[in-house]
């Protein structure tokens, strides 16, 4: 009886698990492991590709702040007070992620990035990013479909960003400069 209800309880587990909500994104960068890692995960380097602002300080509980707006106000910059929750050096990124600002009720929780640093030959990285921890319908489903469009550009940013040299932001900058 023991074995039969372990057996029921492992096979719920894993329908449990494999029913989560997930976005799963992969790319290859023509760069070594390294050169991306640091993009990755430095103040320098996410402005290179990902947004015009940020704050990122390495370690565990280290703010991962990403500031797609740096003109708005405190909190409304982008991913304000996300956190790294943990890494491996050049392996792998973790840390918290929000909603954006106009999906208040999205934005008040988390959800969770995994981003993996896998080395393709001599000068490539595959970088694979998933991203879970979904809440259902309202604005947790629109905050879905609005990650579901935005990773492939961040990431496709990244590849660019290693292909013909960092993002020139200036442009953004003037316009959401012109909104405040």
């Amino acid at each position: 009886m023991r074995r039969a209800l372990a057996a029921l309880c492992m096979f719920a587990a894993g329908q449990a698990f494999a029913a989560e909500k997930a976005i799963d994104r992969e790319v290859v960068v023509a760069a070594k492991v390294d050169a991306v890692w640091q993009a990755w995960t430095t103040t320098e380097g996410i402005k290179t590709f990902f947004a015009p602002d940020a704050r990122v300080e390495l370690r565990v509980d280290g703010p991962f702040e990403i500031y797609f707006n740096p003109f708005a106000q405190p909190g409304m910059k982008g991913a304000d007070g996300m956190r790294i929750i943990g890494f491996q050096p050049q392996r792998m990124l973790t840390f918290t992620w929000n909603a954006p600002p106009h999906l208040p009720e999205a934005r008040a929780n988390r959800s969770v990035v995994v981003l993996r640093f896998e080395p393709v030959g001599d000068a490539q990285t595959r970088v694979t990013l998933h991203h879970i921890g979904w809440g259902e319908g309202g604005e947790w489903d629109k905050a879905y479909d609005y990650f579901s469009k935005a990773w492939p550009n961040v990431l496709g940013n990244l590849q660019k960003r290693f292909a013909s040299g960092p993002v020139d932001w200036t442009e953004w900058l003037a316009r959401m400069k012109a909104t405040q």
